[in-house]
């Protein structure tokens, strides 16, 4: 039984195991990403989020995923080189997944049954973002639109 994301291992940019774990005692969002979306703008946001709440033992993870209209086609070089380039991304970026499916990744599939969106379980599309707690816990399920400004309050919340 899996009782918070703690439990997961995923792995980082460059291929390594990440124990999520390691993240415990920290508050975390959990982002499906995306380098041709319309939404991509918002990594500007995350990576603000990320830079005014990182002191605050606040981290984003970024999950690059293809499965929405071919709009993370590139290989891991090549989405790493995209973030750094045009968003000067520091926070962790992890490896490409899916995220719906009979491939979806085990964490993406938990964070799915702690907090379902409104029709179905499953991801509607690219930047739907998940607020962990401090102890591992789902928190909220965000939409795709909701810009990272708009998710402040709710983690000053947890912070």
């Amino acid at each position: 039984m899996t009782n918070s994301m703690y439990d997961f291992t995923v792995k980082d940019a460059n291929g390594f195991q990440f124990e999520m774990s390691q993240l415990k005692g920290k508050a975390v969002l959990i982002v499906n990403t995306a380098s041709k979306c319309g939404f991509t703008p918002q990594y500007e946001g995350l990576q603000k989020l990320y830079e005014d709440y990182k002191e605050k033992d606040f981290v984003v993870l970024g999950f690059p995923c293809d499965q929405f209209m071919h709009q993370e086609p590139g290989s891991m070089e090549e989405i790493k080189s995209f973030c750094s380039l045009n968003y000067n991304i520091t926070f962790p970026v992890m490896w490409k997944i899916d995220v719906n499916g009979d491939n979806a990744d085990p964490l993406y599939k938990f964070l799915k049954e702690q907090a379902p969106g409104f029709f179905s379980k499953r991801i509607k599309w690219n930047f739907t973002k998940f607020l962990i707690d401090r102890n591992g816990n789902v928190v909220k399920r965000f939409a795709p639109a909701t810009v990272p400004e708009k998710l402040k309050k709710h983690i000053e919340k947890l912070l």
